[in-house]
């Protein structure tokens, strides 16, 4: 894949890490064009900037010059123009996590994040903490640590730090994306069912995990949710050091004297104090993840406190949109039953005693379909008044793989507590403007845009108050 590379070509390179691979590679020397099917900021402009022009639509056309590689992005599949040209010329093509692998891992120490909840928010505050203690870590996460400002970058330190995906990799290639970022040190943080489009039961995903764990060397790390009955039958090996951690007796990094508050927690690890500016216990297993992976890679206590209590969070994840009229928009990325639970119950520890509005739009692969019909039920009670979206993409779904939202909404009235099914964002935003009231807290939960419902709510309740 690296012999002889002069020009590379990205297919789907409007995404965030292709983007950022490009521009890397770039600045490397190399000659990068990519094209997408649409071109949009923020990734438009940033690659406007690296002068790296976005051909668009896909077509045959913008491979004429026959790049050395032509890197094919995830969400490309057969009938693509240039995956069909590819295919029929012959060219040199490989995945994305195959080019990180080559041009950014090898050669380094590579810490890989992974799980099925809250990898996004460790591998962003490992990351902060190597920053801080003057590691310089390259690092590549699927969002944006605030104390960066951007989800990738690539440095000359020996360390790289990944938000390892389970997701597939590319149509040619189902392995999962984190079996090819060469782990010296693998972080899992949980495990459970997702991705119900690629893979049919809980078994799967732990194969698929399984093969990461093969892939840690003698010299490297295992650290693992111990309190995670899921993991248990992946931990059963030899090959390399074990390291548990989690809030149970019996793990080897685990939490004392936890005090949970409404701006962060505190607790202390082996008798050494610590304190993190983020709410729940889903962020306290977080920051466990990330102390010992730090620890055993030489930081001192006091370092690794210097990054916690710096860290200043991420884009989507109980991201605080806007206070208006003494109403406060928050954004979560949550999508997964568990994802949304634990983060309402964080916000009950941050918003004691006010009213929890949940907007939720069944977008995911997952919740769109029926797996976690009562399980979202369960979930979404928790808040105090719940507004139910269309589910994305019907017509891509047989309807008997379809979320019910009506009964979805019946499932949580029979809770006791009211819920409304809006169908889309505006319905949504007319209902929040009319019935919020001073001091509430709405947190709005989509892995997509949701037709920006943040921004139409603030503008509606900006109107009100005019």
């Amino acid at each position: 894949m690296i012999q002889n590379v002069q020009s590379i070509h990205f297919s789907g390179i409007c995404g965030t890490a292709m983007a950022s691979c490009a521009a890397a590679l770039k600045q490397q020397g190399y000659q990068v064009t990519g094209s997408d099917q649409g071109a949009y900021p923020p990734m438009s402009s940033f690659l406007e900037a690296q002068g790296i022009p976005i051909q668009s639509p896909y077509q045959a056309s913008n491979l004429a010059h026959h790049p050395d590689l032509v890197v094919i992005g995830n969400a490309l599949s057969r009938g693509n123009p240039e995956v069909e040209h590819v295919l029929e010329q012959k060219l040199p093509y490989g995945s994305l996590p195959e080019l990180i692998k080559h041009y950014f891992i090898r050669g380094k120490r590579s810490i890989v994040v992974t799980g099925t909840h809250g990898k996004t928010t460790t591998s962003s505050l490992m990351a902060w903490v190597f920053e801080s203690a003057g590691l310089n870590p390259s690092f590549l996460i699927g969002g944006v640590p605030r104390n960066f400002g951007c989800g990738a970058r690539f440095t000359d330190s020996p360390w790289i730090i990944l938000e390892g995906d389970e997701y597939d990799t590319a149509f040619f290639d189902k392995r999962s994306k984190f079996t090819h970022y060469l782990p010296e040190i693998g972080v899992i943080n949980n495990l459970e069912f997702d991705h119900a489009d690629i893979f049919p039961d809980l078994a799967a995903i732990q194969l698929s995990f399984q093969r990461f764990v093969n892939l840690i060397p003698r010299n490297g790390m295992l650290l693992a949710n111990g309190d995670d009955e899921n993991l248990q039958s992946l931990l059963q090996i030899d090959h390399c050091p074990i390291s548990r951690f989690g809030l149970e007796a019996g793990n080897r990094v685990t939490a004392n004297e936890i005090q949970l508050g409404p701006t962060g927690s505190k607790f202390a690890v082996e008798g050494v104090p610590y304190q993190v500016p983020m709410v729940g216990t889903l962020n306290l297993r977080n920051a466990l993840a990330v102390i010992g992976c730090a620890r055993h890679c030489g930081l001192s206590p006091e370092a690794i406190q210097q990054g916690l209590s710096s860290f200043k969070g991420i884009k989507r994840r109980m991201e605080i949109r806007a206070h208006v009229n003494d109403i406060t928009i928050i954004d979560d990325f949550g999508h997964h039953p568990t994802a949304i639970r634990e983060t309402i119950d964080a916000l009950r520890v941050a918003y004691p005693d006010q009213k929890l509005w949940v907007a939720f739009e069944p977008r995911s692969n997952t919740t769109r379909r029926n797996v976690f019909q009562g399980e979202l039920a369960d979930s979404l009670s928790k808040a105090d008044a719940i507004l139910i979206a269309q589910v994305a993409r019907l017509e891509l779904l047989e309807a008997s793989q379809r979320l019910d939202p009506e009964r979805l909404v019946s499932d949580i009235q029979k809770a006791g507590k009211p819920c409304q099914y809006l169908g889309n964002a505006d319905s949504i935003c007319r209902h929040l403007t009319q019935h919020a009231a001073p001091s509430d807290v709405v947190c709005i939960f989509s892995n997509g845009s949701f037709d920006h419902l943040h921004t139409k709510l603030e503008q509606a309740l900006t109107e009100c108050s005019a």
